[in-house]
């Protein structure tokens, strides 16, 4: 019974988008179900209740470029499934007219389970965030008027829309609506990791993987809380800043004081694929991160007091702390949904 929390069998094995050429309401249901060893969600599924054709809906709207400006940058084109749906090895993802922004792209997946969105927590409602990268002029700068009419005369979409929703409107709301049930069910569940802790099949950890597990526990795991691997915090992780770009973080939202340069504390979930590292994507691999929490923290007044240790910055970590570390982060890579045909696009 143990396999019913895994999200990838709560799918109708004949989901795919359909034979059924009816354009009438379908409220087929999607049964949620949150995997055992993660927290409970932050979603009010009442008011927008998951169904097969809303996903469907969501999908479609997510790898579709025609909702930018030039017709191309989807969603889907920064935040790619193979790499946890972030833009890997790019610092900086590229937009319309390949204008490029100063934030690295974060990955997509267990957003259900946070409280805030963006780098700097400018949202903390799911179904608010897809406007920010949609309108953003070096994003996607689109335009919801256009995205509407365009949508309006696509036979497909007026078909989804009328199947997805009982009013079956097509307006900004019901769009909207549609993309959070695609990101909600982005749950990546099933890595080693997970299976270590639901004691499943494919869950034995190495000496090296138990012992990074325990390493962490002890001097990562208060930023990096519960197995979503975030306590949805801002905090200052001591990086220099950048004198060319001078982003303020948390405080472009705030404009606190206490709050310059603090950044939203990420999950480390697929850690493995989503390089490169930090907001401004500074860092390409796993050991120069760690490298800097070990040795290369700089103090400030608004700097985290767990890297500040009476006047001691950072974090103390050998080498042979650092690569048992790093085998135990690898085993939250969770192939089957870097893989799921359900999230891939058409």
């Amino acid at each position: 019974m143990k396999t019913k929390i895994l999200l990838l069998l709560i799918f109708p094995i004949l989901w795919s988008c359909s034979s059924d050429d009816s354009e009438e309401y379908q409220n087929i249901p999607i049964d949620f179900q949150i995997p055992s060893n993660f927290p409970a969600a932050n979603y009010n599924f009442a008011n927008n209740p998951l169904t097969e054709k809303g996903f469907e809906l969501g999908k479609k709207l997510f790898y579709d470029g025609r909702l930018s400006s030039d017709g191309i940058v989807s969603c889907g084109f920064c935040h790619i499934q193979e790499d946890a749906f972030t833009h890997h090895g790019h610092t900086f993802s590229h937009g319309v007219g390949n204008a490029i922004g100063t934030r690295n792209a974060p990955p997509i997946q267990n957003m259900v389970f946070q409280t805030t969105f963006m780098w700097d927590g400018a949202t903390t409602h799911l179904d608010l965030q897809p406007i920010i990268p949609l309108t953003s002029e070096i994003e996607m700068h689109g335009n919801f008027e256009n995205a509407i009419n365009m949508m309006k005369n696509d036979a497909t979409y007026k078909k989804l829309y009328k199947q997805a929703f009982s009013n079956g409107e097509i307006n900004s709301e019901n769009m909207l609506k549609a993309l959070a049930q695609f990101q909600i069910l982005l749950v990546s569940s099933n890595s080693k990791f997970d299976k270590y802790r639901r004691n499943e099949q494919g869950g034995n950890l190495t000496a090296n993987e138990l012992d990074g597990y325990a390493i962490f526990n002890q001097k990562c795991a208060s930023c990096h809380a519960t197995d979503i691997f975030t306590d949805n915090s801002f905090r200052n992780n001591g990086l220099p800043v950048n004198p060319s770009i001078n982003d303020v973080g948390r405080y472009r939202v705030t404009e606190l004081p206490q709050d310059m340069h603090k950044f939203k504390v990420p999950s480390l979930r697929n850690i493995e694929k989503t390089a490169p590292y930090m907001h401004d994507g500074r860092f390409f691999t796993l050991e120069a991160v760690l490298d800097h929490y070990s040795s290369g923290v700089v103090n400030s007044t608004t700097l985290d007091a767990s890297l500040n240790n009476s006047g001691v910055l950072g974090i103390s970590l050998s080498s042979s702390e650092k690569t048992k570390l790093i085998a135990f982060l690898k085993t939250l890579t969770d192939n089957e949904f870097l893989t799921n045909p359900k999230f891939a696009e058409y």
